[in-house]
Parts: C-alpha cells; sequence; structure tokens
C-alpha cells in the first residue's frame, strides 16, 4: 500500500512539474513535427510524428530541458521530406532537420538562470514554415519588457518574398529560404573564424544585409547567430509551465 501511495505521488509530482508543449498544425497541409533534445536531454516523441492539417499534440518534457523544434514538409511513405528532413526517417531520434528550416528553441530552467525559461523563433538556419511560440499558462512574468513571456514568431510566408539566390525551389515552387551561410557557405555570413564574435560579425556590415531580410518580416525572430538581444524570450516558471507552437499561425 505505501510503494502504491510512494509511486502515485512520483507519477503525480512528475506530471505536475513536466514542460508542456501543445503543437498545432493550422496549416492547409500536413506537417511532420521534428523534435530534438540538446546534448544530455531525451528527444520527447523518439523524435518526430505527423500531423495533420487541423491538428494538435501535446508533449511533455523534462523538468530541466534544452532543446529544438521544427516543422517538415512533403514527407513520403519511406520518411523523406521536402523540407526539414532529418534522414529520411518520421521519427528523428536524435537527428537535427536539415537547413533551411525554421526552428522553435527552449530552454526550461535553465541551471545558470533558475526559475526562468529562455525561447525564441530562430530563422539562423534559414526558413521553411511560419510558426509561432506562445505561452499558454502556468508561466508568470520576469520582470517586465517586451521580451517578457510574450509570443514570439515569425508568422508571415518569408518563402513569398525570398531573394533568388537564396531560395529553395521544388518543382518549380519555392518552398523555403535559405540563410546567407546556407547559400553562401562564407566565414562572413556564417560568422566564423575571424568572424566568430559580436563584434566582429554584424550583418549590417555584410556585402548584403540578408538578416535585415528576414527581420523586416518577422522582428520577433532569431535573423543571424548574434541576434540574441532582439529576440530570447524569457518566463519566470510556475509548477506547471505551457507552450503552444503553432504552425502557419
Amino acid at each position: 500500500m505505501k510503494l502504491k501511495f510512494l509511486l502515485s505521488l512520483c507519477l503525480t509530482i512528475g506530471i505536475t512539474h513536466a514542460n508542456r508543449i501543445n503543437i498545432i498544425n493550422n496549416c492547409p497541409f500536413t506537417v511532420w513535427p521534428g523534435i530534438l533534445g540538446s546534448p544530455n536531454f531525451e528527444t520527447p516523441e523518439n523524435g518526430g510524428f505527423q500531423l495533420d492539417a487541423g491538428q494538435s499534440r501535446e508533449i511533455t518534457t523534462q523538468e530541466q530541458w534544452s532543446g529544438r523544434m521544427w516543422g517538415r514538409t512533403g514527407c513520403d511513405e519511406s520518411g523523406h521530406c521536402v523540407t526539414g528532413d532529418c534522414g529520411n526517417k518520421i521519427e528523428c531520434a536524435g537527428a537535427g532537420g536539415v537547413p533551411p528550416v525554421t526552428l522553435g528553441e527552449w530552454t526550461f530552467d535553465d541551471p545558470n538562470v533558475p526559475g526562468v525559461d529562455f525561447y525564441d523563433v530562430s530563422l539562423v538556419d534559414g526558413f521553411n514554415l511560419p510558426m509561432r511560440i506562445t505561452p499558454t499558462g502556468g508561466n508568470e512574468p520576469n520582470g517586465g519588457g517586451p521580451y517578457d513571456c510574450t509570443s514570439t514568431g515569425c508568422p508571415v510566408n518569408i518563402n513569398d518574398n525570398c531573394p533568388g539566390e537564396l531560395q529553395q525551389t521544388d518543382g518549380g515552387s519555392v518552398v523555403a529560404c535559405k540563410s546567407a551561410c546556407e547559400a553562401f557557405n562564407d566565414d562572413v555570413y556564417c560568422c566564423r573564424g575571424e568572424h566568430n564574435q559580436p563584434e566582429t560579425c554584424r550583418s549590417s556590415d555584410w556585402p548584403v544585409n540578408y538578416p535585415q531580410m528576414f527581420k523586416d518580416q518577422c522582428p520577433e525572430a532569431y535573423s543571424y547567430a548574434y541576434d540574441d538581444n532582439k529576440s530570447t524570450f524569457t518566463c519566470k516558471r510556475s509548477p506547471s509551465p505551457s507552450y503552444d507552437v503553432t504552425f502557419c499561425p
């Protein structure tokens, strides 16, 4: 009897303190969410599943968890996807998505800042789908400001305005928009080599300021590697925080 009570208590505590992410497909087509835990963290749902138009699905993570999520499009029965492919499989099982992809990123209960969640929508690896992250309950403001426990994302379809040199096409249609790093593999655009510091990698100094194109359309989203101060959002944790992730919000 005592063992059953303790087991029930542990399960209750685990549920109470789990982070909930409700994934919503508001697109008029099927999306295959991909999920990847950061090193030393679990990967929920073994990394992916199918979500038909209009469907939603809730996943949970460890109380302290870091990872990312993206949407894949045009997947076939073998698991190969036109965008966001993770190795020709529906369950990505520890593999990341092939750029260009729109990324949702979280660090729940950051050990460096206990009691605080960090989240963002990133276009650093390019864009394939509109995405929004919204705190939906169990979250509290963390001191005020424009990046304090509010919705963030990229709700517009950047593919419609993607420069020709960044376009990824399939069957004549633009299905994704590459980052400048992905398109040109240049140290300047990739913020690497002698350009691997915020002071030496400013998009305003680039030959073409491609991140500004992303930023103009999605001002809340990360546009390149050193865009932290205008793209990172935080929430103060409560016992059971939850977030909505909406594709095509």
